[in-house]
């Protein structure tokens, strides 16, 4: 089964996401900071009379930090976690991306498992590998990449 994938760039390693979680890709704007936040929380910003927490990608997986670029992107997502009633529950998060690419379709059998070493960031973040004609795209599970990205902010969201 094929699926599509919005591709974008960090720290010159191409990444993928499912385009069932994707609302949009904005523009960078420097969000708001907000207090007692993760350190990967970058801020908040407004969009279409939404605040929207926005996760720096690059700290949450440990890569250097860099400045903005007229290239750099915030994706904005739906993701689906878990709650104690057994539900679902809709957050919307942004992720700071250098650069996005565009959208791909990936058949499901020329996807690769995760190695168990070299790894960059960490292995259960990543449903697998994509293959493309230049190489390799590191697909991500972005549900548990941003998982515990609530956590922490919750007070200062209360304060704004």
């Amino acid at each position: 089964m094929k699926k599509q994938y919005l591709i974008f760039v960090l720290d010159n390693t191409l990444y993928g996401i499912d385009v069932c979680h994707v609302r949009e890709v904005l523009v960078y704007i420097p969000p708001l900071k907000i207090p007692c936040s993760l350190p990967c929380i970058e801020g908040l910003i407004n969009s279409r009379d939404h605040g929207i927490i926005v996760v720096n990608l690059r700290k949450k997986f440990l890569l250097p930090e860099t400045k903005p670029t007229k290239k750099t992107r915030i994706i904005v997502m739906e993701i689906r976690a878990p709650v104690s009633d057994g539900t679902d529950s809709t957050s919307i998060f942004g992720a700071v991306a250098d650069e996005v690419r565009e959208v791909i379709e990936i058949d499901d059998d020329t996807m690769e498992s995760v190695p168990k070493f070299g790894n960059t960031i960490p292995s259960e973040y990543v449903s697998g590998l994509g293959r493309i004609d230049s190489g390799f795209i590191v697909l991500l599970d972005i549900d548990k990449v941003f998982e515990n990205c609530d956590a922490g902010t919750q007070p200062a969201l209360q304060a704004i």
